[in-house]
């Protein structure tokens, strides 16, 4: 990779090695390109069918929509740095890049928060379902999401990048990670931000002890049904929800928990890897073999676009 000046960072990425950076460009584009497609078909399908129009697909949509935004933050520049051999990235982008990164983190968590809600009431309290899940309840928790991570985003940002840095400049990851750039910091200029995400991982613990006490009671009232067609019902809409709260929270929490080391890791970037790509491309395939509704929806969208071909 080539040399850079102060004035920014050098991401070293997954090998210095040209051909295997070529491979893991060529992995990612593909993961990109699945994330694209399998996100944009659904936010379509939700969007065009009305029979989706309810809160649960409501919260759904702004989640695919929310992984198009999270993962077009740091693979495309990653994919264009292995392609042209450079991992240099500017003081400004950098900023940049941690600031979206961490909006997208947070809301995430978030709307994954709120869908767990959303499965609760309905399969607790489904008599008052329509009462307590409103409109104006889904839209001012979606609003209330986004900003929550705009104020965590410019929160970690702001303190991350008033720190000086000293040394090499050189961040062992593929994008810009706070973790990653807290151990360029000169001597305990980093408490700031360690105050910081103390504060995140204090409401990120409440949001996964919400979660968790959501799904208990989810799954006592399940256990409790008496027709096995019910359960099975039930357990089609929440156990993808839970899947992917599980793969996103518990690598995303190993990675940002994991005492701070000096020597780059493999295992760093495997973890960042599993909470900032796999989570993205694999949420629309895990909502949409497990849902039923989902399949529909997503065969009138093809079979409507072959009608217009022929049209």
């Amino acid at each position: 990779m080539a040399n850079f000046t102060m004035s920014g960072f050098l991401l070293m990425g997954f090998s210095v090695k040209p051909e295997l950076e070529l491979i893991h460009a060529s992995l990612f584009l593909v993961s990109y390109m699945v994330a694209l497609a399998g996100n944009i078909l659904i936010i379509t399908a939700i969007s065009i069918d009305n029979s989706l129009h309810s809160p649960m697909y409501f919260f759904l949509k702004h989640l695919s929509l929310l992984d198009l935004c999270y993962i077009s933050v740091t693979v495309p520049r990653s994919i264009y740095n292995s392609f042209t051999h450079s991992g240099y990235i500017t003081f400004g982008e950098c900023i940049v890049q941690c600031f979206a990164f961490t909006i997208c983190g947070s809301v995430e968590t978030f709307i994954l928060t709120l869908m767990s809600y959303d499965r609760y009431v309905a399969i607790c309290f489904p008599l008052r379902y329509e009462i307590i899940i409103d409109v104006s309840t889904c839209v001012h928790g979606v609003l209330g999401a986004w900003i929550s991570g705009v104020i965590a985003g410019a929160m970690h940002t702001a303190a991350t990048f008033s720190m000086h840095f000293c040394g090499s400049h050189i961040i062992h990851q593929f994008f810009c990670d706070i973790p990653q750039i807290m151990k360029l910091s000169c001597s305990n200029e980093y408490i700031r931000e360690v105050g910081v995400s103390a504060f995140t991982f204090l409401v990120g613990s409440f949001c996964i002890t919400f979660i968790g006490m959501s799904y208990f009671q989810i799954f006592s009232t399940v256990l409790k049904m008496p027709s096995a067609e019910g359960r099975a019902k039930v357990f089609s809409t929440c156990l993808p929800h839970l899947i992917v709260v599980i793969l996103f929270i518990s690598t995303g929490a190993f990675e940002f928990l994991q005492p701070p080391s000096d020597s780059p890791s493999a295992l760093d970037i495997f973890l960042t890897i599993m909470y900032t790509v796999v989570p993205p491309t694999l949420n629309p395939m895990i909502y949409s073999l497990r849902n039923q509704a989902i399949k529909i929806a997503v065969r009138k969208v093809f079979q409507r676009r072959k009608a217009d071909l022929f049209c």
